[in-house]
């Protein structure tokens, strides 16, 4: 320290004394009763100096000594609990040289979005399940050679019943399911629904956890979601988004998939199968697919199948044993304005009717098919047939309106069509059978 530095902290040490005791000359006023402002006795002094005298030295004592300004580590011991998270260095000498670190002197306390983040995944993980689906193929130098594809699932009960994507283990030999302890287990396969890309495999296994269940009617644009999975094979991965959109889209084997989830969580290959959950941690969805450009990764859009459309599947496995998905029995064309127009239609939309199944519900009820050949483009199209335009009294705009309504529907229940025959408006009971392979165009 300079002479000059000396002085001036001399010169600025006595100003401050010169002030202080200045502002005590005017505040120290004489006992009550007493006329005038006489000072106190020197004597009371004293206490107050000494306090200003200790506070100076401490401080001087605190940081003067400290190269960097900040207190002592023998002071930062004595600071309270409160000043944890402040701020501190710390100089790191090696054979590189000396460098000083800037720390956190505490882990800082979650903020309320990430404790809910936190709480989701640690309320679902348990129940996030891992799928290895191998088939073996014959090489003509290599001989068998093992092909493995992973996917996604989630625990359903106890028992070891899990939900997952058809397309995830469509054609494997071996399945494997790794749970979130590491712990492995042979699984076999329940049963499918090909129509819904669903598919119920069962394990035996202690100690599962099984995943709650939401509703997937009534969901929000705008909802924040979470997907759990193994993405790229990176097991319990989790990503967040919102609802972005509530549409309905055409599956992997391009099959309707009604009131699909649209999210822009990151989803990715290996999420397939895996839980869509709520901001409590349940599950609204199954991850499915993603909207790509040709790369397999993710693109901001990914889709799920709802919950509700799941349950369907697995009540009708408690109650039957296999998937009894409702069914027309008939082959579809959807109409839109245009071609309402150009063939002479009487409604401007509706889902014409181009072929009836020999002994399916549609003919059992006396439905038409089409009888005149044509063309929409390249494909031929079979005109003439029943135009379905309402089902219980709802509208039926699409293909996804048909098929929607009809799974909201048992096979074996009853339904009622508004169609057209010709010119003729009429309506039509239809008792719905156990959906079957349709030959050709889509099916309902």
């Amino acid at each position: 320290m300079s002479n000059l530095e000396t002085r001036e902290n001399r010169a600025a040490s006595n100003h401050f004394w010169r002030q202080a005791g200045r502002h005590s000359e005017k505040a120290l006023f004489a006992p009550k009763g007493k006329k005038g402002t006489e000072p106190l006795k020197p004597m009371k002094y004293r206490p107050v100096l000494l306090v200003l005298v200790l506070l100076s030295g401490f401080y001087y004592l605190t940081t003067r000594g400290a190269s960097s300004g900040a207190p002592r580590p023998w002071v930062r011991n004595l600071l309270p609990a409160a000043a944890s998270n402040a701020l501190h260095t710390e100089n790191v000498t090696g054979p590189l040289g000396a460098f000083e670190l800037t720390e956190a002197s505490a882990a800082p306390a979650f903020d309320t979005e990430e404790q809910q983040n936190i709480a989701v995944y640690k309320k679902a993980l348990p129940s996030v399940v891992n799928i290895t689906s191998t088939t073996v193929s014959y090489d003509f130098f290599y001989g068998p050679v093992p092909q493995q594809g992973q996917g996604s699932g989630f625990l359903l009960d106890k028992q070891g019943h899990i939900l997952t994507n058809n397309h995830v283990i469509d054609g494997g030999q071996r399945i494997e399911v790794t749970l979130a302890d590491k712990h492995k287990y042979k699984a076999s396969i329940v049963g499918v629904d090909k129509g819904h890309d669903l598919a119920l495999l069962l394990i035996n296994a202690p100690n599962l956890t099984p995943a709650t269940l939401s509703e997937s009617n009534g969901l929000i644009v705008g909802q924040r979601v979470y997907a759990i999975g193994n993405p790229f094979g990176l097991s319990g991965t989790m990503t967040r988004g919102i609802i972005s959109a509530i549409r309905s889209i055409h599956g992997p084997q391009n099959n309707p998939i009604e009131d699909a989830i649209q999210t822009d969580a990151s989803v990715n290959p290996g999420n397939s199968g895996g839980p869509l959950l709520n901001s409590r941690g349940e599950v609204i969805g199954i991850t499915t697919l993603i909207a790509s450009n040709g790369a397999d990764q993710s693109s901001g859009i990914g889709f799920a199948i709802p919950i509700n459309t799941a349950k369907a599947f697995i009540d009708d496995f408690a109650r039957y044993g296999r998937v009894r998905r409702p069914a027309l029995d008939i082959s579809t064309l959807p109409i839109g304005p245009d071609i309402a127009e150009q063939i002479g239609l009487p409604s401007d939309y509706g889902i014409l009717i181009e072929r009836v199944l020999p002994g399916g519900a549609a003919e059992k009820a006396g439905l038409k098919g089409g009888t005149q050949r044509a063309y929409q483009g390249n494909t031929p199209v079979m005109l003439g047939g029943d135009l379905i335009v309402a089902i219980d009294g709802q509208d039926v705009q699409s293909a996804q309106d048909l098929s929607g309504a009809l799974n909201s529907h048992h096979a074996g229940d009853t339904v009622t069509l508004s169609i057209f025959r010709g010119r003729r408006r009429m309506d039509v009971r239809v008792t719905l059978s156990d959906a079957r392979d349709v030959p050709t165009g889509p099916q309902a």
